[in-house]
């Protein structure tokens, strides 16, 4: 068992090549080397040197320089310009010894000259040294390329990770999103109803209407609708009671017996001041008509505004999913602005914050561009933002600060919530790491910040106190 062992052991030392034109240094290197366990190919000239050599594929070439044809420098500068045998190590053995014929051999490509008579113990030393670098080079050549392989795998999976934790925080607002554009769409319905009810209820008669009107009454009825159209201003709920209480007392002053009615169809029409001169055709005998119509005419432009104000909202959301839900496969440095990337965000968790959460914006008044990767900047303030607001229990202050600093740009995202535990914070970042119930958090989110954050060469940091926690972010401004 142990010579079979040993046996095996020498068969696997090694794959030599031998080249020489003279026969009796052929076998008498292919008896030396055979015994140390190496396979030996023997060749007697350069010719077949060449076309034998890519087949057999050796680990080292033993070669001879003065051979009759081709001679050993020749063969060698056509094994380095092969793909196949550029890498296998050249060991010259020749019997001249000048210094000008080694630097020759070094240069033809050669790593090694033995000069003949040969000693040995002097061949299979430096056989078995070289041999050694060869298989090193190999295995370090293979193992680069299982790195490489791994590294384009990893950076792979990090790039689904990160997409996969977008696309789940995604999932969690997709009710909120939902709600903000239902909400506009209900608003354009019922718009859009009003004013076909008024087409098909009241256009066909509108001239007869007009006309049982008398002349003075139809200018009041012009004058009105102008002064509701010039009405830009929006008024809060609070300012329109206030008008209203206004308008009551004055109506009832006048002896008005319906000054509520009245004063609640003159607030929706946009007439806010009970002293206004135009209120006078309210004394007239077509006053009630007329206050009627304009109110129907009104009606017509106000659910006009109604659905541009609901269609921009709409398209507001529908803006900011489209642009957060992109994804660069190219991976590309592009210019973005930062505030237009954080606002995305709010506008998507827009429904979680209007449930108790005051947002505190504090921009500067110009912001340029930076080189980022914008979609995964998205990922970092989306991750902050709902920490903050679940940390709160959406309930508090959301306050957002973004400044320029000594060439950098900097994001303070603070909430008022209950604040991080101090034994805790050193670990946020840490992968896996979460105080959520199961089920409610990876753990990923924080660590996908850091790296992303890391991408753009910046850092990250946090401080915590009871009613206030700060996530801060610093980006340079050329990344």
């Amino acid at each position: 068992m142990t010579s079979l062992t040993t046996e095996t052991q020498k068969i696997d030392k090694g794959n030599i090549v031998v080249v020489d034109d003279t026969p009796d240094n052929l076998r008498l290197l292919g008896n030396i080397l055979r015994k140390e366990g190496y396979k030996v190919r023997l060749i007697p000239n350069g010719e077949l040197a060449l076309s034998g050599i890519e087949l057999l594929r050796p680990d080292l070439i033993l070669l001879d320089i003065m051979m009759p044809d081709m001679n050993g420098y020749e063969v060698c500068q056509h094994l380095k310009a092969r793909e196949h045998s550029r890498d296998v190590p050249v060991i010259f053995i020749s019997a001249i010894n000048e210094v000008s014929d080694k630097v020759k051999a070094f240069e033809a490509g050669g790593v090694d000259y033995i000069t003949k008579p040969f000693q040995v113990q002097e061949v299979l030393a430096r056989v078995e040294t070289h041999l050694k670098i060869h298989f090193l080079q190999k295995n370090l050549l293979e193992k680069n390329q299982e790195l490489k392989v791994t590294l384009e795998q990893l950076t792979a999976t990090q790039n689904q990770l990160v997409q996969s934790e977008k696309m789940a925080a995604l999932g969690q607002l997709v009710a909120g999103i939902a709600h903000e554009i239902n909400t506009p769409l209900g608003a354009i319905r019922s718009s859009i109803e009003n004013i076909t009810a008024f087409f098909n209820e009241n256009l066909e008669h509108l001239p007869e209407v007009l006309q049982t009107l008398s002349p003075k009454a139809q200018q009041d009825l012009f004058a009105l609708c102008q002064q509701s159209l010039k009405q830009t201003t929006g008024y809060s709920n609070k300012e329109k009671r206030q008008a209203k209480r206004a308008l009551i007392r004055q109506l009832e002053a006048d002896n008005f017996t319906n000054a509520d009615t009245i004063a609640d169809t003159l607030v929706d029409i946009g007439i806010m001041e009970g002293s206004s001169p135009i209120l006078s055709f309210l004394h007239t005998q077509d006053g009630h008509k007329v206050l009627d119509l304009a109110y129907q005419i009104t009606s017509v432009k106000k659910s006009a505004n109604t659905i541009k104000t609901a269609t921009d909202r709409a398209a507001k959301v529908v803006f900011a999913l489209k642009t957060y839900a992109r994804y660069d496969h190219f991976g590309n440095l592009v210019e973005a602005n930062i505030i237009e990337g954080i606002e995305t965000v709010l506008t998507l968790y827009q429904n979680q914050i209007k449930q108790g959460i005051e947002v505190i914006r504090n921009y500067p008044d110009s912001m340029p561009s930076i080189l980022c990767y914008p979609d995964e900047l998205n990922q970092v303030w989306t991750n902050l933002v709902h920490n903050a607001l679940q940390a709160m229990n959406y309930q508090g202050t959301l306050t957002i600060d973004v400044i320029y600093e000594s060439q950098n740009l900097v994001i303070h995202i603070t909430d008022s919530g209950d604040g991080i535990p101090p034994e805790i914070q050193s670990k946020i970042f840490d992968p896996f790491f979460t105080t959520k119930p199961a089920g409610q958090g990876s753990g990923l989110g924080l660590d996908i910040v850091q790296k992303i954050i890391a991408k753009h060469q910046g850092k990250i940091e946090v401080k915590s106190v009871p009613s206030e926690t700060t996530f801060t972010v610093c980006l340079p401004m050329q990344s």
